[in-house]
């Protein structure tokens, strides 16, 4: 398991799915907490309020493991003979 986030490749596709994930569950928690008008019972409501707060932690997660994985990929291009 550790090999794979050695790779900054493997991080910056695994960035991209998180974000999109962390995206989704924030865009479907709005719409279900607040901008739909139907009868939701007591517990799709609490999740939809949940997404809304686990959405935006996944897409802070996946920016810093995009930028992690941006720095690392642009680091090891750049070799200096000393």
């Amino acid at each position: 398991m550790f090999n794979f986030f050695s790779n900054p490749q493997n991080v910056l596709r695994l960035s991209h799915h998180v974000l999109g994930a962390g995206l989704a569950m924030l865009l479907v928690g709005i719409y279900g907490a607040y901008l739909y008008d139907g009868h939701l019972s007591i517990v799709v409501l609490v999740s939809m309020h949940a997404l809304t707060i686990l959405g935006p932690t996944l897409l802070k997660i996946g920016y810093v493991m995009r930028l992690l994985s941006q720095y690392r990929l642009s680091r090891g291009s750049i070799r200096v003979a000393a």
